[in-house]
């Protein structure tokens, strides 16, 4: 993970004095910059060239202070071979002669929110301030899905959380093989084109990249053990954003997915587990945790432990409208600023003083030194029963379908074309924890709900490809491998790749079939978690 360079300066310098230092050296073969064959992109003609830097690697691109409690503006200047576009995390954009590229970020970030991409890339207009950038076969496709929708989201947030400070809010389309969901770096997210599922359905994952445009990119944890602080919030805010436009009981469904995501994750490590603390002691070299395989130690905790301190801090003040203003002041108190969590919690009690005067910060079982230090199961979960209305007929639902005898009557009674994504989604997790299925009730399941079995969104291909491999449906087995084939990012492919191994030779001889046909297109990181699921010898 490198060295520190250490520079010896000619003379001690004055307190305050502007230095300049001019650091010639080259880079490229580090673990924050990838480089991407013609077949693992969408166009399979051209290479690709993009970075990563959270948390931990934009020291393997440029030398930096590469920690989020450093802020500072920046400024590149890229040349790249003729036939290449390249773009950058970066308030203006310039294209220059002889194909060089002059950008300027002329707002304080840290490190790890430095981000360049160099592709054969074009971009189309979806609104007054933003752009979809992706490979020329996706773009098309990019600009019907996300046409006028981003402006809306990018409302609410600032009527919600104050001024959107970026300029321009665009998002680039990475290859198939982008092994994450979405990565926020400011003016130009970067996200998988799983998202562009052909009907709208999944441009709410945006949400919640567009909210770190307030927390996280604005106000940001100075260090990497309190990265609640950044999801927590996004969160939370994602889902205030949600219950404006979609309303509050799909929001709650959503969350319901997400709570239902952190009950897997403590059962699977044990809730005394000192990752399930939102305060992390990183020790050194531990900041690998963060920063390398996300995925290895990818934890919901942050995330989702840290939406319900927020929420439990809202509970507190009582009043939606009260802890709204309450999160506009933080972001003016801190933006620009990286903070630690006793700096966010000390500014809430002082800005309200009758909490303080309560001793909030100290009820037993709820104490913020608990929510902070302890492991396990958060003690406050909030309420999100307005979701049972969405939830109950998709229960009743699997219900019917898990039974003996079907009950086509029922069955049929049951209007699902008004189903939302998320809705969708939670009916086929209750189908999956039911099956095995009775013998033949999933090929009628299939047949009657063809919106579900040949959806291309890929929350719903992924649940349908599980159900399909529970139930050793052979005859639907090319839909997984067509799924494998199609994308290669890890929250999809590792638990197929899991689920085939644990399964029947059948399912076992398809996992090697399609991974020996894939492999080339995936990231170097996702090809060794499979192979060591597979038991091929790869990454331990």
């Amino acid at each position: 993970y490198g060295s520190a360079l250490h520079i010896a300066l000619p003379q001690a310098p004055r307190a305050g004095q502007l230095l300049t230092l001019l650091i010639d050296y080259e880079a490229g073969e580090g673990p924050g910059v990838c480089w991407l064959s013609p077949e693992q992109t969408a166009g399979k003609q051209k290479p690709y060239m993009y970075t990563q830097g959270q948390a931990v690697l934009n020291r393997s691109f440029f030398p930096c202070f590469d920690t989020p409690s450093v802020k500072f503006t920046y400024s590149a200047t890229v040349k790249v071979p003729e036939g290449f576009t390249a773009v950058m995390s970066a308030t203006s954009w310039e294209k220059q002669k002889d194909n060089t590229f002059v950008f300027k970020m002329s707002q304080p970030i840290p490190s790890y929110l430095i981000a360049l991409v160099v592709g054969d890339i074009v971009s189309a207009d979806v609104g007054p301030r933003s752009r979809v950038w992706a490979e020329p076969c996706l773009i098309e496709a990019a600009k019907k899905e996300y046409d006028g929708v981003i402006e809306e989201f990018l409302l609410v947030g600032e009527k919600l959380f104050g001024p959107y400070v970026w300029g321009r809010y665009d998002i680039l389309f990475m290859p198939p093989s982008f092994p994450f969901g979405g990565m926020e770096n400011p003016c130009l997210t970067f996200v998988t084109p799983c998202l562009l599922a052909g009907d709208r359905s999944l441009v709410d994952v945006i949400i919640h990249e567009i909210s770190h445009s307030w927390f996280g990119n604005l106000v940001t944890n100075a260090t990497w053990g309190e990265f609640w602080l950044n999801e927590g919030f996004t969160m939370y805010a994602q889902r205030r954003i949600s219950t404006e436009v979609y309303g509050l009981p799909y929001t709650c469904l959503e969350a319901a997915t997400g709570r239902a995501l952190l009950r897997q994750h403590m059962d699977a490590t044990g809730e005394d587990h000192p990752l399930n603390k939102l305060r992390v002691v990183i020790e050194p070299g531990f900041c690998l945790f963060l920063g390398v395989n996300p995925d290895d130690t990818y934890n919901e905790t942050p995330y989702e432990k840290g939406y319900c301190f927020v929420s439990y801090l809202a509970h507190l003040v009582g009043n939606q409208s009260k802890f709204d203003a309450f999160l506009q002041a933080y972001v003016n108190r801190f933006k620009f600023q990286s903070i630690t969590a006793d700096d966010t919690l000390g500014f809430f009690l002082e800005y309200f003083p009758e909490l303080k005067e309560k001793g909030v910060d100290s009820i037993p079982g709820f104490e913020f030194d608990r929510w902070l230090n302890m492991p396990g199961w958060p003690p406050y979960l909030p309420d999100l029963s307005p979701g049972q209305q969405l939830m109950r007929p998709a229960d009743e639902l699997a219900e019917l379908w898990a039974a003996d005898g079907l009950n086509m009557e029922a069955i049929e009674a049951v209007d699902i074309t008004g189903w939302r994504t998320y809705q969708l989604v939670y009916f086929l997790d209750q189908v999956l924890q039911r099956s095995p299925l009775p013998e033949g009730n999933v090929k009628r399941l299939s047949k009657m709900y063809p919106k579900m079995s040949t959806s291309q969104n890929a929350e719903l291909r992924l649940r349908w490809c599980q159900i399909i491999l529970k139930n050793n449906l052979e005859a639907e087995y090319s839909k997984v491998k067509d799924f494998l084939h199609s994308q290669g990012k890890q929250k999809y492919t590792l638990p197929l790749y899991r689920a085939m191994w644990g399964g029947s030779e059948a399912t076992r001889a398809l996992a090697m079939e399609t991974f020996s046909a894939t492999a080339p297109q995936l990231h170097v990181n996702v090809q060794n978690y499979v192979k060591k699921i597979l038991g091929l010898g790869g990454a331990e």
